[in-house]
């Protein structure tokens, strides 16, 4: 039996809470509380865990090196560790969603635990990734950690509607983009994001086969990327030489710019972009629109 501080005390602790106490005492951690918390009185675990044991989930976004040197600093000068982790075991491992870069910071300052809220239910780890602050997000390291997550729920899980896991995966785009972005890591899924997060949506058929609509969508993307290459590469030929060119002719073929009651499905809208695409005349356009357009989108960006 681990002895443990128990809160509230008049309570008893539920038997998988205790079992999993003795586990973590078993992997060389130390249990020091087991609680209520206080917004939905679940059974959490205050530990100390041996950090050799602790690892970041495996469907999250890198580590950011400059973001794990600052961390490094700051402990460092502070020459204390202050806010733990969350974290759930794994066949004798634990998983932190959203401690990975503190873990990796107190490893390089040399500590040998980490303390930690540990969480009885594993599946906590995929909803606590999806309210992830702990570092902000670029586009490319969201949809690549939600299509991470993707594939872990669909090894798990091949039965259940790709919808039911909307708050975890948070935005439909991210399962898109994230199949480009795994097979070109420096695709720019950033200047179609405008157009996917209008008609992009979270599919009702099981994971199992909502993944191979998933691949057509990125496959029509990335066709329409394919002839936007190719355009730019026509226009730099032609003296349109300017940053915001590959934004400005999918701008000019964006079929959600023209005036219209409802919105296309996604695959229409897809099929729609690579027709205007297809027909996008270079002879029309001349610098001073390219300029003009690149000022515009400049200054809403910062409003």
């Amino acid at each position: 039996m681990v002895d443990f501080a128990v809160s509230p005390k008049s309570d008893k602790p539920p038997r998988a809470v205790e079992e999993l106490a003795a586990a973590i005492q078993a992997d060389g951690g130390e249990v020091l509380a087991a609680f209520e918390e206080p917004i939905g009185a679940h059974w959490h675990i205050f530990a100390l865990l041996p950090l050799n044991l602790v690892e970041g989930t495996p469907y999250q976004r890198d580590l950011s090196p400059a973001h794990l040197k600052r961390m490094v600093e700051v402990m460092k000068k502070l020459d204390r560790y202050t806010e733990p982790i969350v974290a759930v075991r794994s066949d004798g491992h634990y998983w932190t969603p959203n401690g990975n870069h503190r873990r990796a910071a107190a490893a390089k300052v040399g500590a040998k635990s980490i303390p930690a809220i540990v969480v009885p239910e594993p599946e906590v780890a995929f909803q606590i990734l999806a309210l992830n602050t702990e570092k902000a997000h670029n586009l490319r390291d969201k949809a690549l950690e939600v299509i991470r997550m993707y594939r872990a729920r669909l090894a798990d899980q091949p039965r259940r509607a790709e919808k039911e896991f909307a708050f975890e995966f948070e935005r439909a785009h991210f399962i898109t983009l994230g199949l480009l972005y795994e097979k070109k890591p420096k695709f720019s899924g950033g200047a179609y994001a405008p157009i996917l997060s209008r008609v992009d949506n979270f599919l009702a058929q099981p994971l199992k086969e909502a993944i191979g609509e998933r691949e057509e969508r990125a496959g029509q993307v990335e066709r329409a990327d394919e002839l936007v290459t190719d355009l730019v590469a026509q226009g730099k030929k032609r003296g349109l030489v300017h940053p915001y060119l590959k934004n400005f002719i999918i701008a000019r073929s964006n079929p959600l710019t023209r005036a219209r009651k409802t919105i296309p499905t996604c695959n229409a809208a897809l099929n729609s972009l690579i027709k205007a695409l297809s027909e996008f005349d270079l002879d029309k356009i001349h610098f001073g629109q390219i300029r003009a357009a690149a000022q515009i989108a400049a200054a809403t960006a910062t409003e």
